[in-house]
């Protein structure tokens, strides 16, 4: 299966643009002209609106697209309770908020024949689903593609970054490939299965409960910068017409529930409108920076961006620190030493994060909570200290972090973990005394 899921990701085309009105149909004349709902669709289809926004919303943040299916999803039986596994949702009340600095080894490798379903680990978030407000931190570690089953998440979007092996996600929108160096976006309430193209594949996921992802305002840096709403690359319309059972696993509420239908419901044959699945490629992001002295915030570094109902205060952000040029004058060039009013959480794709000289590897994170104090680690602090401050290019690393305007509350089993580093705090430990009165 692996390899047949290669050669599919391999010769996939694509749609371009963020936020676009897209349309595609796999078979000539499925999409309907001039109405969305015909009194008979095309080709014995169905016509269906999948919402991921309030009707009423404002047409800038309105997210909705039209389907035109095999059968209606109405057409399944009802669904029942299942076991959650390692999957955790808000509000997060096993545990309290910790204010002190945490930081993990990756996920241990999983039991054989473990999917993306079910390596889905939760480390913490903040918020609560039901109210369509904060976030989760999931991890995913997998050996075995899904087969025969779909999964779709009604509580929030999930936004997928590979740190090992790359991922082929098929939607009932079309497919997409995603590996190491790229992340996907699954809408709220689309359903996918995810094939793996090597042998095992792990990474991160941000499920964001509150307003869809959109791409940040420019403000003075002006027309161009950041991530190009050009470079994300949405499906184009392809369709499975599989009469045999699947099982569909809904996530509702924070817990999981199941049904198994009679036919794939990846059965859309052509689908317009806005609420897509896509995919970006983070080294296509167009760093800003400055060229004379100091630091502009590390918010330049912002990818995507769901606002709260404050302005200039996101619910969650996704930022990428890309490889990039530091040609800053009388300055002190690795990420400052700082406290933050938002809680982050990193991880490192590939490489090494110029802040921390060790013990944060690929496939691991840490979490700041809101004022938690860091920053560079002591061997950092003085190499830089005493650089030669020349042009010096940063390419030997990818990291990525979600930023949130709440407290992250870390699960049970992330705060007992095995692979939780039980003396972070030493990386600070050293940093010497320089005062001269």
């Amino acid at each position: 299966m692996t390899e047949q899921a290669r050669k599919t990701a391999e010769a996939l085309e694509y749609l371009t643009g963020f936020g676009n009105e897209h349309s595609s149909e796999a078979v000539p004349g499925a999409l309907p002209h001039g109405r969305n709902s015909p009194q008979r669709a095309p080709l014995g289809l169905y016509a269906e609106q999948l919402s991921g926004s309030a009707f009423t919303e404002p047409r800038t943040h309105n997210r909705r697209s039209w389907l035109y299916r095999i059968r209606p999803s109405a057409a399944h039986p009802a669904f029942t309770r299942v076991d959650n596994g390692a999957l955790r949702s808000a509000p997060f009340t096993e545990s309290v908020p910790d204010p002190n600095r945490l930081r993990w080894n990756p996920l241990p490798d999983p039991a054989p024949g473990t999917d993306f379903l079910a390596g889905l680990w939760t480390l913490g978030g903040n918020g609560d689903a039901t109210q369509r407000t904060g976030m989760a931190i999931h991890l995913y570690s997998a050996n075995a593609s899904m087969t025969d089953r779909v999964f779709s998440d009604s509580d929030g979007e999930l936004l997928i970054v590979p740190e090992r092996g790359g991922l082929l996600l098929r939607t009932e929108f079309g497919l997409l490939s995603a590996g190491p160096g790229e992340m996907a976006l699954i809408p709220r309430g689309v359903r996918f299965r995810v094939e793996l193209l090597d042998a095992d594949a792990r990474g991160y996921v941000c499920e964001n409960y509150g307003q869809p992802f959109e791409l940040p305002n420019l403000g003075p840096i002006g027309a161009n910068g950041l991530a190009a709403a050009r470079d994300f690359r949405a499906p184009v319309a392809a369709y499975e017409d599989a009469e045999r059972p699947t099982e569909v696993v809904n996530k509702f509420c924070g817990n999981l529930w199941s049904a198994t239908y009679d036919h794939s419901p990846l059965d859309v044959v052509a689908w317009h409108g806005t609420h897509v699945p896509y995919v970006y490629d983070l080294r296509r992001f167009n760093v800003i920076g400055s060229i004379s002295y100091d630091h502009p915030d590390p918010s330049i570094f912002t990818v995507l961006t769901s606002p709260s109902d404050t302005p200039g205060l996101a619910g969650v952000d996704f930022v990428v620190f890309a490889p990039r040029w530091l040609v800053g004058e009388d300055t002190f060039r690795p990420p400052y030493f700082h406290r933050n009013v938002m809680s982050e959480y990193m991880g490192l794709i590939e490489g090494a994060y110029d802040a921390k000289a060790e013990g944060f590897v690929p496939g691991g994170g840490s979490l700041h909570n809101m004022m938690s104090a860091h920053g560079p680690d002591r061997e950092t602090f003085d190499k830089a200290s005493a650089a030669e401050l020349k042009p010096q290019k940063i390419d030997d690393g990818l990291a990525f972090m979600f930023e949130t305007r709440w407290p992250i509350t870390a699960t049970p089993q992330a705060a007992g973990a095995e692979h939780l580093q039980r003396r972070y705090d030493d990386v600070w430990q050293g940093l010497e005394r320089h005062f001269r009165a």
